[in-house]
């Protein structure tokens, strides 16, 4: 499914919802938006511009005014060519998609990772982490990524790794950077591929990608997340502020990674 046609497929699913607040912090951006008389939000990692603008260019167009906008008039922002106003459409995507709190667990993706992955070759789209401590407990582990530090391998490799891969899993940053359809092309013996990271959206839509697993995050205490978010917090300090992280997908595969 190409990036478009994913968007669309996306926008369709989305909850009619009054947009409450935008926020756009350093690492992290938080749409609130009020849906079915409550209030959600929706987090995604903030993609900076490379900062080479024209003078006519904005990192964002309206600023200020964007709570004005309709819910999904704000969600297709993710199709802006804007890196920034494409991280404030996949957070109100997270903010307005359709919950499903009974298929929601309390899984570490790290765990199923390293457990999925014993023996076998495991490929990650991303410098996750716990990268360091899942070295040891995999057969094999290669991390592609667009700015490789320590032993990672330039993202430029994924046609040589990503076919070898038993278990794949990607940064949900892959949506915003436009590689998510290349790294799902690439796939040929995988038994498990995940899409990990605050970004990801936890729809069916994704695993009629043969996603299996989703691990998401779902924002408890909005007020203390938006300040943790404004200051300039990582996911790390965000996530201690009131995130819960979940995990939805396939069963099978997550009896795989728990036998």
């Amino acid at each position: 499914m190409e990036f478009h046609q994913l968007c669309e497929e996306l926008f369709t699913r989305l909850n009619p919802g009054k947009i409450e607040k935008v926020i756009v912090g350093l690492h992290l951006t938080m749409v609130v938006a009020r849906v079915h008389g409550e209030s959600r939000a929706g987090l995604a990692s903030t993609v900076k511009s490379d900062g080479h603008h024209h003078r006519d260019w904005h990192d964002v167009h309206d600023p200020g005014n964007m709570q004005n906008m309709e819910g999904e008039e704000l969600a297709r922002l993710m199709l802006s060519m804007s890196p920034v106003e494409h991280s404030i459409g996949l957070a109100a995507v997270n903010a307005l998609l359709p919950r499903y709190p009974d298929e929601w667990l309390d899984l570490n993706a790290e765990e199923i990772i390293a457990r999925a992955g014993r023996n076998k070759c495991v490929v990650l789209a991303g410098h996750f982490p716990f990268v360091k401590r899942l070295a040891d407990r995999v057969g094999e582990l290669v991390v592609l990524e667009l700015d490789p530090r320590g032993s990672d391998l330039p993202a430029d490799q994924a046609p040589e790794w990503v076919p070898r891969a038993d278990i794949l899993a990607m940064t949900s940053v892959t949506l915003l950077n436009g590689t998510l359809g290349q790294m799902l092309s690439l796939r040929r013996k995988t038994e498990l591929t995940m899409l990990v990271g605050p970004s990801t959206p936890l729809t069916p839509v994704l695993q009629d990608l043969d996603i299996q697993l989703l691990s998401g995050s779902i924002v408890t205490d909005i007020p203390a997340v938006a300040s943790a978010v404004i200051q300039g917090g990582d996911f790390r300090q965000v996530r201690r502020a009131g995130v819960r992280l979940v995990t939805v997908g396939d069963p099978a595969k997550l009896s795989m990674a728990f036998d």
